[in-house]
């Protein structure tokens, strides 16, 4: 059986695997140093620190797909979009923003280029 980087992570949503080899892919070809981590709850993508995670929704959450993961990022402003579906500010200028990818057409120009402008500001902290 090939071992495919990630596939334990998705046991309880395999379906959901393919989503995150879409992204993990964009991400790596505009950024092939990048390292990903992967831990118990989240899959973290980072250069220099943390820009991006990958996570899978913890419990059946009404009015989401059944299938579906969650793109986190920072950015050092607050976006404005409905593909946003939450936004926390933990640190002063530091928005933590998460978007549901629950189809490989959503891993699109404009979420990354909110990974790209991750990308710079995890850069640059």
């Amino acid at each position: 059986m090939m071992h495919i980087e990630g596939d334990q992570f998705f046991n309880k949503m395999p379906q959901a695997l393919l989503l995150y080899l879409t992204f993990k892919e964009r991400v790596r070809t505009k950024y092939p140093e990048v390292k990903i981590k992967i831990l118990e709850t989240q899959i973290s993508i980072l250069n220099k620190h943390v820009f991006a995670y990958v996570w899978l929704p913890i419990r059946k959450i009404k009015n989401r797909p059944d299938v579906y993961i969650v793109v986190s990022f920072g950015l050092p402003y607050r976006v404005d979009s409905s593909r946003i579906v939450q936004s926390t500010e933990p640190y002063p200028n530091r928005w933590t923003h998460h978007v549901i990818i629950q189809d490989t057409n959503e891993i699109d120009s404009e979420l990354m280029n909110w990974i790209k402008e991750a990308y710079e500001f995890a850069m640059n902290k």
